[in-house]
This record gives C-alpha cells, sequence and structure tokens, in this order.
C-alpha cells in the first residue's frame, strides 16, 4: 500500500527455522486496504497510534493502538491499517516463514 515501509529483519535467510520479524511503517494518511492472509500476525506497535480493523465473528471493530500495544490477527482473518495521526506509526510483525497469499477484501465482503 502507498505510505506502508517493510523490513525484513529476520527471517529464514539470517538461519530462522519457524518464524519472521519486519518492521512496518505506516506513514501520516496512509491506509492499507481490507485483505486477507493465509498466515497469522503477532504485532507489537513500536511508535505513533493508528487504527486497526478487524473482521470477527461479531462484526466488523476498530481499535486505536499507540507505542506499547500488541494484538493477534488470526490467519484468515480480514484486517486493514489507517494512520489518520500526523506522525508515522510503527510496529513489529512476527510471522511464519514460508509462503503466505494477500487477498484484497472488496467493501462488499
Amino acid at each position: 500500500a502507498e505510505g506502508m515501509r517493510k523490513g525484513v529483519l529476520v527471517d529464514e535467510r539470517d538461519g530462522a527455522p519457524n518464524f519472521a520479524i519486519r518492521r512496518f511503517t505506516l506513514d501520516p494518511g496512509a491506509e492499507v486496504p481490507r485483505h486477507t492472509n493465509e498466515v497469522e500476525h503477532e504485532q507489537h506497535v513500536l511508535e505513533g497510534e493508528y487504527v486497526v480493523g478487524l473482521d470477527g465473528p461479531d462484526g466488523e471493530t476498530e481499535h486505536v493502538v499507540r507505542a506499547g500495544d500488541s494484538l493477534f490477527v488470526p490467519a484468515g482473518t480480514v484486517h486493514w491499517y489507517r494512520n489518520e495521526g500526523d506522525e508515522p506509526g510503527a510496529f513489529l510483525c512476527a510471522v511464519p516463514n514460508g509462503d503466505d497469499s494477500i487477498d484484497l477484501v472488496g467493501e462488499d465482503g
């Protein structure tokens, strides 16, 4: 997504057999569209404040996350990000090594 940057900190190229750790930065005003991934995500917010949206059994929810917050996005869950602030948001994301598929989800689901 425009306004989102990713850096891989550790993965199988470093000898990590199971998980990769990535660092993402979400610029002010940037949005990541609704999408799913084949793999789970564990995330920890490093700086800034932004919105994370998740589809769940009770419908769609949005959470404002800040530095120090952590969250879990199960595999196959529709999720999205939006930075409404004036400062970048940054987070670490741990995912299983291997292939992943990202599928964009339209507004009508």
